[in-house]
């Protein structure tokens, strides 16, 4: 009879019995537990069971980070700041207010300038922004917010310049004919300006981006407060205190409903809450609410009388508004890095679809 031959000489069963573990941690895995000696099946079993971990495949995390650098916080800003102002400007052209209205309409001009030059800056390539304007998607919010601005920019940009025409250059014909247009187009920017305040939180919330689409509900709310705290604080810092009455009260409206949208969006974010409440994103949110809530205590108590306390709470709510849109930007990119804001609610989705199979069955 011939001896079959052993695929593993005895000598080396000792150096290959580890590889299995030895290649898990190599891999970043941890090695399986080992039932402990003499556990059987009788009575008194203890079965090993690791404890849950959110691993991510091989090194990688299950979502990749969005590839948008802080230039793009900055255009949520300042696009904010932009909306804003041009509708505390459209409100004191009509009431009769010149400071605030020439101070809000270049205001507007300059934020969305600058808006628009931290998005095609991002972009890379300037034409990537006419691309976008070839076709309209209802569909989809960016093609819908290219659009928007699109709309929205002509209108301030004409009450700007006429803003900038000198006082005794206003009763030449072309001077009364650019104001006969201005005025008209900068009131419908004034129309369209809450959708360019709210659309970039649609469409970051419509990602797959866990921190930002677990709040799509509240998100709206917090940008447009936020801007609108901005906007008041813009024009109180810019303008006599006895014609800013209608930017203190913006400023009182945006604050209270920033906060008020932010604390429910934490508490209503699930477990996608703590990249919004720790680490560096909430940090800065965290300075974001006390530098709002600061600058609307400023706001009802001293700036309607001091020039200075309406400069100081305007500045504190500018600053507030920004923190808030890298806090929220920096949240997002965070939450993607970390597989549990994804694995968890898959499986708390997946546990209340079969608990709903199971009752209907």
């Amino acid at each position: 009879m011939t001896r079959r031959r052993d695929p593993v000489p005895a000598e080396r069963r000792s150096d290959l019995s580890g590889i299995g573990q030895e290649a898990q941690l190599f891999q970043g895995e941890q090695p399986l537990p080992r039932r402990r000696p003499g556990a059987g099946r009788g009575r008194g079993e203890q079965t090993v069971v690791p404890d849950a971990e959110f691993r991510s495949y091989y090194g990688r995390p299950v979502l990749k980070a969005p590839v948008w650098e802080w230039k793009i916080a900055a255009y949520l800003f300042s696009g904010g700041l932009a909306a804003s102002t041009a509708v505390l400007a459209a409100g004191a052209d009509l009431t009769g207010r010149p400071r605030l209205r020439r101070a809000g309409w270049l205001g507007s001009f300059g934020a969305l300038l600058a808006s628009m030059w931290f998005l095609v800056s991002d972009l890379g390539r300037p034409e990537r922004f006419h691309h976008m304007l070839r076709v309209a998607k209802p569909t989809s919010p960016m093609s819908v917010g290219t659009w928007i601005l699109t709309l929205f920019g002509p209108g301030v940009g004409a009450a700007a310049v006429w803003e900038l025409v000198p006082a005794h250059r206003r009763g030449h014909p072309l001077a009364r004919l650019l104001r006969a247009v201005s005025r008209p187009a900068g009131v419908a920017s004034a129309a369209a300006a809450p959708a360019v305040a709210a659309y970039t939180a649609v469409l970051l919330s419509h990602t797959a981006v866990p921190a930002w689409n677990a709040v799509r509900d509240e998100l709206p709310f917090v940008f447009t407060g936020s801007a609108a705290a901005a906007g008041g604080g813009f024009g109180m810092l810019t303008t006599p205190v006895r014609e800013a009455g209608p930017a203190r009260w913006f400023a009182v409206a945006g604050a209270a409903t920033e906060l008020a949208a932010g604390r429910r969006m934490e508490h209503r974010a699930g477990l996608a809450g703590e990249a919004l409440r720790t680490g560096g994103p909430g940090r800065l949110r965290k300075a974001s609410e006390l530098l709002t809530a600061a600058g609307l205590l400023g706001t009802l108590a001293a700036a309607p009388r001091s020039r200075g306390a309406a400069a100081a709470s305007g500045i504190a709510l500018l600053a507030g508004s920004a923190l808030q849109r890298f806090g929220v930007f920096e949240a997002g990119v965070a939450s993607t890095k970390d597989p549990k804001y994804v694995v968890v609610p898959q499986r708390e989705r997946l546990a209340a679809g079969d608990a709903a199979a199971q009752r209907g069955g």
